[in-house]
Protein backbone atom coordinates (compact mmCIF):
# COMPACT_ATOMS: atom_id res chain seq x y z
CA UNK A 1 0.00 0.00 0.00
CA UNK A 2 1.06 3.57 -0.38
CA UNK A 3 0.60 4.85 3.21
CA UNK A 4 0.36 8.40 3.87
CA UNK A 5 2.32 8.76 7.55
CA UNK A 6 1.79 12.51 9.30
CA UNK A 7 4.45 12.93 12.15
CA UNK A 8 6.75 11.29 9.74
CA UNK A 9 9.87 13.19 11.20
CA UNK A 10 8.90 12.63 14.44
CA UNK A 11 10.04 10.41 17.36
CA UNK A 12 7.70 7.53 16.77
CA UNK A 13 6.49 8.42 13.26
CA UNK A 14 10.10 8.13 12.00
CA UNK A 15 10.53 4.46 13.57
CA UNK A 16 7.03 3.47 11.72
CA UNK A 17 8.74 3.87 8.62
CA UNK A 18 11.05 1.33 8.28
CA UNK A 19 8.75 -1.02 9.61
CA UNK A 20 6.17 -0.28 6.59
CA UNK A 21 9.12 -0.29 4.29
CA UNK A 22 10.15 -3.92 5.26
CA UNK A 23 6.53 -4.98 4.85
CA UNK A 24 6.66 -3.62 1.11
CA UNK A 25 4.65 -0.61 1.50
CA UNK A 26 5.70 2.63 0.23
CA UNK A 27 5.22 6.31 2.77
CA UNK A 28 4.28 9.48 2.11
CA UNK A 29 5.70 11.83 4.58
CA UNK A 30 4.39 14.70 5.71
CA UNK A 31 6.38 17.51 6.34
CA UNK A 32 6.52 21.73 6.91
CA UNK A 33 10.32 22.22 6.37
CA UNK A 34 13.37 21.66 3.93
CA UNK A 35 15.15 20.06 6.80
CA UNK A 36 12.49 17.27 7.23
CA UNK A 37 12.18 16.96 3.54
CA UNK A 38 15.57 15.76 3.57
CA UNK A 39 15.26 13.54 6.06
CA UNK A 40 12.46 11.75 4.78
CA UNK A 41 14.23 11.81 1.56
CA UNK A 42 16.94 10.33 3.06
CA UNK A 43 14.98 7.35 4.39
CA UNK A 44 13.61 6.63 1.01
CA UNK A 45 10.23 8.27 1.91
CA UNK A 46 8.36 10.77 -1.02
CA UNK A 47 7.73 14.23 0.26
CA UNK A 48 4.22 15.46 0.68
CA UNK A 49 4.50 19.38 2.06
CA UNK A 50 2.06 20.26 4.38
CA UNK A 51 1.09 21.51 8.16
CA UNK A 52 -1.30 20.64 11.17
CA UNK A 53 -2.38 24.07 10.71
CA UNK A 54 -3.53 23.86 7.58
CA UNK A 55 -5.63 20.97 7.68
CA UNK A 56 -6.32 21.20 3.73
CA UNK A 57 -3.09 19.77 3.37
CA UNK A 58 -3.57 17.23 5.15
CA UNK A 59 -6.75 16.23 3.43
CA UNK A 60 -4.58 15.94 0.16
CA UNK A 61 -1.60 13.63 1.37
CA UNK A 62 -4.56 11.35 2.43
CA UNK A 63 -6.49 11.25 -0.96
CA UNK A 64 -3.06 10.53 -2.28
CA UNK A 65 -2.66 7.69 -0.66
CA UNK A 66 -3.85 4.03 0.39
CA UNK A 67 -4.32 4.05 3.81
CA UNK A 68 -3.25 6.76 6.62
CA UNK A 69 -1.20 6.47 9.72
CA UNK A 70 -1.36 9.83 12.14
CA UNK A 71 0.94 10.04 14.18
CA UNK A 72 1.45 13.99 14.54
CA UNK A 73 0.40 15.58 17.50
CA UNK A 74 1.54 19.45 18.72
CA UNK A 75 3.35 18.15 21.91
CA UNK A 76 2.85 21.40 23.39
CA UNK A 77 1.78 20.35 26.35
CA UNK A 78 1.14 23.58 27.77
CA UNK A 79 -1.24 24.76 25.11
CA UNK A 80 -2.81 21.04 25.38
CA UNK A 81 -6.67 21.67 25.09
CA UNK A 82 -5.78 23.74 22.01
CA UNK A 83 -3.83 20.58 20.23
CA UNK A 84 -6.37 18.75 20.80
CA UNK A 85 -8.92 20.63 19.16
CA UNK A 86 -6.12 21.17 16.10
CA UNK A 87 -6.19 17.29 16.23
CA UNK A 88 -9.73 17.13 15.71
CA UNK A 89 -9.86 19.36 12.81
CA UNK A 90 -6.91 17.92 11.52
CA UNK A 91 -8.80 14.12 11.75
CA UNK A 92 -12.19 15.74 10.19
CA UNK A 93 -10.13 17.08 7.41
CA UNK A 94 -8.28 13.37 6.56
CA UNK A 95 -11.72 11.89 7.04
CA UNK A 96 -13.37 13.88 4.68
CA UNK A 97 -11.06 12.73 1.86
CA UNK A 98 -11.31 8.79 3.11
CA UNK A 99 -15.37 9.20 3.07
CA UNK A 100 -16.69 6.55 0.24
CA UNK A 101 -13.41 4.60 0.20
CA UNK A 102 -12.37 1.60 2.53
CA UNK A 103 -9.00 3.25 2.99
CA UNK A 104 -7.54 2.41 6.62
CA UNK A 105 -6.96 5.19 8.92
CA UNK A 106 -4.85 4.73 12.09
CA UNK A 107 -5.38 7.24 14.26
CA UNK A 108 -3.35 8.15 17.73
CA UNK A 109 -4.76 8.40 21.44
CA UNK A 110 -3.87 7.87 24.86
CA UNK A 111 -4.39 5.16 26.95
CA UNK A 112 -5.60 7.04 29.84
CA UNK A 113 -8.82 7.18 27.70
CA UNK A 114 -9.73 3.36 28.13
CA UNK A 115 -10.05 3.94 32.27
CA UNK A 116 -13.21 2.01 33.60
CA UNK A 117 -14.93 4.38 35.71
CA UNK A 118 -14.46 2.19 38.76
CA UNK A 119 -11.19 2.02 38.40
CA UNK A 120 -8.34 -0.52 37.06
CA UNK A 121 -6.27 -0.93 33.90
CA UNK A 122 -7.32 1.20 30.69
CA UNK A 123 -8.36 -1.37 28.32
CA UNK A 124 -9.63 -1.32 24.49
CA UNK A 125 -13.34 -1.32 25.01
CA UNK A 126 -13.84 1.49 27.08
CA UNK A 127 -14.77 4.83 25.64
CA UNK A 128 -15.39 7.38 27.93
CA UNK A 129 -16.71 10.89 26.00
CA UNK A 130 -17.21 12.68 29.14
CA UNK A 131 -13.33 11.95 30.18
CA UNK A 132 -11.70 14.84 31.83
CA UNK A 133 -8.61 14.45 29.51
CA UNK A 134 -8.88 16.41 26.31
CA UNK A 135 -7.44 13.98 24.40
CA UNK A 136 -10.46 12.59 24.12
CA UNK A 137 -11.24 15.29 21.48
CA UNK A 138 -9.21 13.07 19.48
CA UNK A 139 -11.25 9.77 19.89
CA UNK A 140 -14.23 11.72 19.73
CA UNK A 141 -13.74 12.93 16.23
CA UNK A 142 -12.99 9.72 15.10
CA UNK A 143 -16.27 8.04 16.46
CA UNK A 144 -17.93 10.91 14.27
CA UNK A 145 -16.04 9.40 11.31
CA UNK A 146 -16.90 6.00 12.35
CA UNK A 147 -20.12 6.86 12.43
CA UNK A 148 -19.69 7.55 8.52
CA UNK A 149 -18.84 4.41 8.05
CA UNK A 150 -14.93 5.44 7.83
CA UNK A 151 -12.27 2.70 8.38
CA UNK A 152 -10.89 4.19 11.48
CA UNK A 153 -8.81 2.22 13.60
CA UNK A 154 -7.23 3.68 17.12
CA UNK A 155 -3.79 3.19 18.37
CA UNK A 156 -3.85 4.28 22.43
CA UNK A 157 -0.13 4.85 23.25
CA UNK A 158 1.36 4.63 26.71
CA UNK A 159 4.53 6.15 28.00
CA UNK A 160 6.70 5.48 24.78
CA UNK A 161 10.85 5.52 25.15
CA UNK A 162 13.84 4.50 24.01
CA UNK A 163 17.43 5.36 25.65
CA UNK A 164 17.10 9.13 24.57
CA UNK A 165 13.27 9.66 25.12
CA UNK A 166 10.39 8.40 27.09
CA UNK A 167 6.94 10.50 26.79
CA UNK A 168 6.11 12.58 29.48
CA UNK A 169 8.89 11.25 31.69
CA UNK A 170 11.57 13.22 29.52
CA UNK A 171 10.21 16.70 30.03
CA UNK A 172 9.51 15.33 34.04
CA UNK A 173 13.72 15.85 34.13
CA UNK A 174 13.70 19.73 33.01
CA UNK A 175 10.68 20.20 35.85
CA UNK A 176 13.36 18.21 38.49
CA UNK A 177 15.93 20.21 37.34
CA UNK A 178 14.40 23.40 37.94
CA UNK A 179 12.50 22.31 41.36
CA UNK A 180 15.97 20.66 42.29
CA UNK A 181 14.93 17.31 43.26
CA UNK A 182 12.83 14.73 41.80
CA UNK A 183 9.52 14.03 42.74
CA UNK A 184 6.95 11.44 43.49
CA UNK A 185 3.55 12.09 45.28
CA UNK A 186 2.82 9.87 48.84
CA UNK A 187 4.39 6.44 48.44
CA UNK A 188 4.93 6.42 44.77
CA UNK A 189 2.48 4.12 44.22
CA UNK A 190 0.81 5.38 41.28
CA UNK A 191 1.96 3.61 37.83
CA UNK A 192 2.58 4.32 34.15
CA UNK A 193 2.08 2.03 31.21
CA UNK A 194 5.04 1.85 29.17
CA UNK A 195 6.29 0.96 25.76
CA UNK A 196 9.77 0.50 23.60
CA UNK A 197 9.21 2.78 20.36
CA UNK A 198 10.03 0.14 18.09
CA UNK A 199 7.29 -2.49 19.45
CA UNK A 200 4.84 0.93 19.13
CA UNK A 201 5.92 1.39 15.52
CA UNK A 202 5.57 -2.40 14.73
CA UNK A 203 1.99 -2.32 16.52
CA UNK A 204 1.41 0.64 13.87
CA UNK A 205 1.79 -1.89 10.92
CA UNK A 206 -0.08 -4.39 12.74
CA UNK A 207 -2.92 -2.28 12.96
CA UNK A 208 -3.11 -1.11 9.59
CA UNK A 209 -2.32 -4.74 7.87
CA UNK A 210 -5.15 -6.90 10.20
CA UNK A 211 -6.51 -4.27 12.29
CA UNK A 212 -10.61 -3.63 12.39
CA UNK A 213 -12.69 -0.83 11.45
CA UNK A 214 -13.71 0.97 14.68
CA UNK A 215 -11.18 -0.86 17.07
CA UNK A 216 -8.78 0.88 19.42
CA UNK A 217 -5.31 -1.23 20.13
CA UNK A 218 -3.41 -0.45 23.39
CA UNK A 219 0.48 -0.15 22.57
CA UNK A 220 1.12 -0.56 26.41
CA UNK A 221 3.75 -3.52 26.46
CA UNK A 222 4.39 -2.81 30.84
CA UNK A 223 1.02 -2.33 32.64
CA UNK A 224 2.18 0.08 35.01
CA UNK A 225 5.58 1.39 36.19
CA UNK A 226 5.82 2.82 39.92
CA UNK A 227 6.14 6.78 40.15
CA UNK A 228 8.82 5.69 42.46
CA UNK A 229 10.74 3.51 40.33
CA UNK A 230 10.50 6.38 37.78
CA UNK A 231 11.87 8.43 39.94
CA UNK A 232 14.89 6.85 41.43
CA UNK A 233 15.82 5.60 37.88
CA UNK A 234 16.15 9.35 36.92
CA UNK A 235 17.66 10.43 40.27
CA UNK A 236 20.49 8.03 39.65
CA UNK A 237 20.37 9.39 36.24
CA UNK A 238 20.67 13.22 36.78
CA UNK A 239 22.29 13.19 39.98
CA UNK A 240 18.88 14.96 41.90
CA UNK A 241 18.09 14.22 45.02
CA UNK A 242 14.46 11.97 45.09
CA UNK A 243 11.91 12.76 47.23
CA UNK A 244 8.40 12.38 48.58
CA UNK A 245 6.00 15.10 48.64
CA UNK A 246 2.64 15.97 49.36
CA UNK A 247 -0.23 16.96 47.35
CA UNK A 248 -0.02 20.19 48.33
CA UNK A 249 3.57 20.39 46.90
CA UNK A 250 3.14 19.31 43.69
CA UNK A 251 2.67 22.02 41.48
CA UNK A 252 5.97 23.50 42.84
CA UNK A 253 7.52 20.44 41.92
CA UNK A 254 5.82 19.34 38.56
CA UNK A 255 5.05 22.92 37.20
CA UNK A 256 2.60 22.40 34.19
CA UNK A 257 2.90 18.41 34.89
CA UNK A 258 1.12 18.49 37.94
CA UNK A 259 -2.39 17.45 36.57
CA UNK A 260 -0.22 14.42 35.52
CA UNK A 261 1.78 13.87 38.92
CA UNK A 262 -0.60 11.67 40.92
CA UNK A 263 -2.41 10.14 37.70
CA UNK A 264 -2.54 6.51 37.76
CA UNK A 265 -2.06 5.45 33.85
CA UNK A 266 -2.04 2.04 33.86
CA UNK A 267 -3.36 -0.33 30.62
CA UNK A 268 -3.80 -3.69 29.67
CA UNK A 269 -2.32 -5.08 26.07
CA UNK A 270 -4.27 -8.31 26.52
CA UNK A 271 -6.60 -8.02 23.80
CA UNK A 272 -4.43 -6.18 21.57
CA UNK A 273 -2.22 -9.42 21.51
CA UNK A 274 -4.68 -11.73 21.10
CA UNK A 275 -6.86 -9.48 18.47
CA UNK A 276 -3.04 -8.75 16.51
CA UNK A 277 -0.52 -11.53 17.47
CA UNK A 278 1.72 -8.16 18.56
CA UNK A 279 4.73 -9.55 20.35
CA UNK A 280 7.13 -6.73 21.88
CA UNK A 281 11.02 -7.60 22.02
CA UNK A 282 11.98 -4.13 23.12
CA UNK A 283 13.79 -3.01 26.59
CA UNK A 284 11.65 -2.15 29.52
CA UNK A 285 11.53 1.35 30.51
CA UNK A 286 14.00 1.24 33.54
CA UNK A 287 16.47 -0.66 31.36
CA UNK A 288 16.18 2.35 29.15
CA UNK A 289 16.27 4.94 31.93
CA UNK A 290 19.40 3.86 33.30
CA UNK A 291 20.98 3.79 30.00
CA UNK A 292 19.67 7.66 29.06
CA UNK A 293 22.25 10.48 28.64
CA UNK A 294 20.75 13.26 31.20
CA UNK A 295 22.65 15.39 30.12
CA UNK A 296 21.55 15.72 26.44
CA UNK A 297 18.13 16.42 27.80
CA UNK A 298 18.24 20.12 28.49
CA UNK A 299 14.68 21.25 27.28
CA UNK A 300 11.53 20.08 28.56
Amino acid sequence: MRVFLTGATGFIGSHVIPELQARGHQVLGLTRSDAGARQLEAAGVEVHRGDLEQPETLATGAAAADAVIHCAFDHNFQTFFENTKKDERNIAAIGEALEGTQKPFLITSGVGIGTPLDGGPATEDVLNPRHTNPRIATELAGAALIARRIDVRTIRLPQVHNNTKAGLITPLVAEARRSGAVAYVGEGKTRWSAAHVSDVAKLYVLALEKGEPGARYNASVEEGVTARAIAEALGQGTGLPVRSIAVGEVERYFGWMAPFAALDMIASNAWTVARLGWQPTGPDLLTDLAAMDYSALTEA
